[in-house]
């Protein structure tokens, strides 16, 4: 039987976010309805997440002494991480000790680096993957490029929303290639995987959720990155049956394998009928924001819903959805803006089928995505459209521009 007392008090559930942005969030807002007590904790003052938590603490989720301490003065009776560089060791040894962590903290420790989860995929459970090479120095990175063949993709073992990530397409490109892993990854430099390019149709995220009463595997979702970024995403991606059921199957797989409860971001190459294994975030993805319109429960209802050990009987899908990032840049890159402001928002929604959510972040250095436009129309395409519109009468400040 599952319970759940009242905030503040001595009987109260603790949810304890690791990572308080635009997606812990929404983790929080669904946590608090079925009246959880949430802590916040990023690595600068005022997060998302923050804004909304009972209580809020500052600092680097790599120190795991401070994240012990804090974690030891709580108790939560849940640690939910919501981004990828954290001090997973000191979760693993928490997780020895009785804590729960979300989903596991094998799941945290796997994920955190893009090492961990392709190993675990191509060499422990024989799913198809891009081929692939690590590297620690310039020397040796150098000749992985020559052994995988140009063109290539570099990504720092950790790093996310794209930072770090590019693409070798001739010779020329391998120096700038280099710095840009080294200057991009979330730890700072260091190792990188250098990934054989896919000539793909088009690239999906299968969010998965395991639950107490089973797994659900989601309506897949198609995405635009710009230099591994999100911009948009869809749902439903138009598939095979044959591709669908091959993309249902390794996402069963590589979720089983990690364990817990909670939901999964399975991102797959498709090709025709084939599927190729990429990533996977053991968390709500950011591509999967589209489900915040597309279906009863949005990705973060479900994961609240999974890590608080309640079933899943059923999710209705509404039909054809799509999302736009709002991503803003500074006019000097170097500097940070605080005072962002967003206009004409009576215009951005006028249409039927179109709504609009802001982060709230409290500042921008270089571009940083502040938001995202959902909207519903009959097809994908129409939705895709909808949005489009909906985002060119959006206006922001003049020390920004929107991208």
């Amino acid at each position: 039987m599952i319970q759940i007392g009242s905030p503040l008090t001595k009987v109260a559930k603790k949810a304890l976010l690791c990572g308080s942005g635009e997606l812990g969030k929404e983790i929080a807002i669904e946590l608090q309805r079925y009246g959880v007590e949430v802590i916040a904790l990023d690595r600068y003052a005022d997060a998302p997440a923050m804004q909304i938590a009972h209580r809020s603490y500052m600092l680097s989720m790599l120190d795991g002494k401070r994240l012990r301490e804090i974690i030891e003065k709580e108790h939560p009776d849940i640690i939910i991480p919501e981004v990828e560089a954290i001090a997973t060791p000191t979760l693993v040894e928490l997780e020895k000790e009785g804590y729960n962590v979300i989903p596991t903290a094998k799941a945290a420790f796997l994920t955190m680096n893009r090492e961990g989860i392709r190993r675990l995929a191509a060499e422990e459970l024989g799913l198809p993957t891009t081929k692939y090479e690590f590297a620690d120095t310039y020397d040796e990175f150098r000749a992985t490029v020559e052994r995988i063949g140009i063109p290539c993709v570099v990504k720092p073992i950790m790093s996310s929303s794209g930072h770090g990530q590019s693409t070798i397409k001739t010779a020329d490109d391998i120096d700038a290639s280099w710095r840009c892993a080294q200057e991009g990854g979330r730890a700072g430099g260091g190792r990188v995987i250098v990934e054989r390019f896919v000539d793909f149709d088009y690239e999906i995220t299968l969010l998965t959720v395991r639950h107490s009463a089973g797994t659900t595997t989601l309506e897949p979702i198609g995405h635009h990155q710009v230099d591994g970024d999100y911009r948009e995403s869809w749902q439903p991606q138009m598939m095979s049956e044959i591709a669908i059921q091959k993309a249902r199957k390794i996402a069963i797989a590589i979720t089983d394998a990690l364990g817990g409860y909670g939901i999964f971001g399975v991102e797959m190459f498709i090709k025709g009928d084939d599927v190729i294994f990429s990533e996977v975030s053991p968390r709500p993805h950011d591509t999967g924001m589209v489900t915040m319109i597309s279906q009863d429960f949005s990705e973060f209802g479900l994961h609240a819903r999974a890590v608080l050990g309640l079933p899943i009987p059923k999710v209705t899908f509404y039909g054809a959805s799509a999302s736009k990032a709002i991503v803003v840049k500074t006019s000097d890159e170097s500097q940070k803006e605080t005072e962002v402001v967003f206009g004409n928002l009576d215009k951005v929604v006028e249409e039927a089928g179109v709504q609009i959510r802001l982060f709230g972040k409290p500042e921008v250095t270089g571009h940083r995505r502040y938001g995202v436009i959902l909207a519903t129309d009959e097809t994908v395409e129409k939705a895709l459209a909808k949005a489009e519109r909906a985002y060119k009468k959006l206006s922001v400040s003049d020390n920004v521009t929107l991208i």
